[in-house]
């Protein structure tokens, strides 16, 4: 069978572009997927970046799954200490009962955003995540102990339940969480440097099935830039370098454009950061990619690959979306229909 590729989507903001434009190019990209086979589209939660227009994944899922007609539409990630609870449960309750059998919920601990914006949402603790999931799922089944203080309470629409869960992670923490939960987990490999596999292996290890899920599924986010040949793959993950290299220095610039990140005077250290950068990517041609892609999801274990393309060209992203599919030979008629509970 084809490993199953889907679909991460940041609405990069390119220089030159607005974040409008972004948004409406997320809406092409997904019926684009959509067409091409893809599993899923999932949609980030970013706070205060001008690279990334992706602040409000809830109100971008129902936008997907009303313009796309058969790929999965979920959230890569609600980063739950941003929220209550019971809003989380409630907005994705509503989605379900619009979008049904289509919807997925991908919850994160992580802020997504520096410290100063991260306070403007007056966040929840971290250390209160294990709680607040359990309180959000509780409240969804209406399972919460008699002596809980929102023990009566009830999410409308009530004649729904929670989408499929998945649990987000970058180090692994969340991996036997997710497993002893019985949820889905997804590593990010596509930032994170810290390999996938022990994460995998406490992930299936500790793995009790539930309702949503009956086995494990382990997906695997990945980084990559298609092109037609593997040097017009490596000149337009120039971006990427020079972007990479703004960030560690606190400067949270639009994605520059590739003759930009060509015409940048890199110091060697500089040039360092990028190489590190480049490490997590996958970068080349159809043939390159599929032969890295399948590599990295072997050494894992990984059940599905998610694939993130931050290009500055729009153009070009979707393109290399479509160079992706050919080479994976994906097809709408071969997405599996059940990968949201296996």
């Amino acid at each position: 069978m084809t490993l199953p590729l889907s679909v991460l989507d940041l609405a990069p903001i390119g220089s030159g572009s607005t974040a409008t434009q972004a948004l409406r190019n997320t809406l092409e990209l997904a019926r684009l997927a959509d067409r091409l086979g893809y599993a899923r589209y999932w949609l980030a939660e970013h706070h205060g970046m001008p690279s990334i227009a992706s602040s409000s994944p809830e109100i971008l899922i129902g936008h997907v799954a009303a313009g796309t007609r058969r790929i999965r539409v979920g959230s890569g990630g609600i980063m739950l200490p941003n929220h209550a609870p019971l809003r989380v449960a409630e907005n994705f309750h509503t989605l379900e009962a619009l979008h049904p059998g289509r919807i997925d919920l991908g919850i994160g601990r992580a802020p997504g955003t520096d410290p100063r914006t991260s306070q403007a949402l007056r966040p929840f603790p971290a250390e209160q995540f294990s709680e607040h999931l359990s309180e959000m799922i509780g409240l969804s089944r209406g399972t919460l102990p008699e002596g809980h203080p929102f023990a009566k309470v009830r999410v409308i629409p009530s004649d729904v339940t929670l989408p499929p869960i998945w649990l987000l992670g970058s180090s692994g923490a969340s991996a036997r969480m997710a497993g002893q939960m019985g949820t889905g987990y997804s590593f990010a490999r596509h930032f994170s440097p810290t390999p996938p596999a022990p994460a995998f292996g406490a992930y299936r290890d500790s793995f009790q099935p539930s309702e949503q899920f009956a086995k494990p599924h382990a997906i695997l986010g990945a980084a990559v830039i298609c092109a037609e040949t593997d040097e017009r793959a490596d000149y337009l993950a120039g971006s990427s370098d020079l972007m990479w290299v703004r960030l560690q220095r606190g400067e949270f610039n639009s994605i520059p454009s590739p003759e930009e990140a060509l015409a940048y005077p890199f110091t060697p250290r500089e040039r360092e950061v990028a190489a590190g950068y480049r490490g997590l990517m996958f970068v080349g041609s159809p043939a390159t990619v599929k032969a890295q892609i399948e590599e990295a999801a072997a050494e894992c274990g990984a059940d599905e690959v998610m694939v993130t393309s931050n290009i500055h060209s729009h153009a070009e992203r979707m393109r290399s979306y479509e160079l992706l599919a050919e080479a994976f030979d994906l097809s709408p008629a071969q997405a599996p229909e059940a990968m949201a509970a296996d």
